[in-house]
């Protein structure tokens, strides 16, 4: 299909979309971390285009601050799933030693 203008997009795409409802405790925290790790990879982007990559205390503190509110997010998350953050910290852990020990550290994918 070539489409000839973003109007014919807009209206092509609209018939693989459908209403999801999303009426549950984990919705909120999940757009929350999404837009606070937004928020730091933002801070991380200006020091690097406007400071050279020089990370200045004021700098430190307000990705201290960020950090904080990603970490506030993931808890909620992990409460909602019945999972501790000592449980998935070990779980991560022993993921990446997995791969570590295989030789599969660098790559892609979740599975390596």
């Amino acid at each position: 299909m070539k489409l000839e203008t973003f109007s014919a997009y807009q209206r092509e795409s609209r018939k693989t979309w459908s209403r999801i409802h999303t009426d549950h405790p984990i919705v909120y925290p999940t757009l929350g971390l999404a837009n606070e790790a937004g928020e730091v990879a933002g801070k991380i982007k200006k020091i690097f285009r406007d400071k050279g990559g020089q990370i200045t205390e004021e700098d430190r503190q307000a990705l201290k601050h960020e950090l904080g509110d990603v970490l506030w997010y993931l808890t909620q998350i992990c409460t909602e799933l019945g999972l501790t953050l000592e449980e998935v910290a070990q779980a991560n852990l022993e993921k990446l030693f997995s791969r570590l020990e295989r030789g599969q550290i660098h790559g892609e994918g979740d599975h390596r």
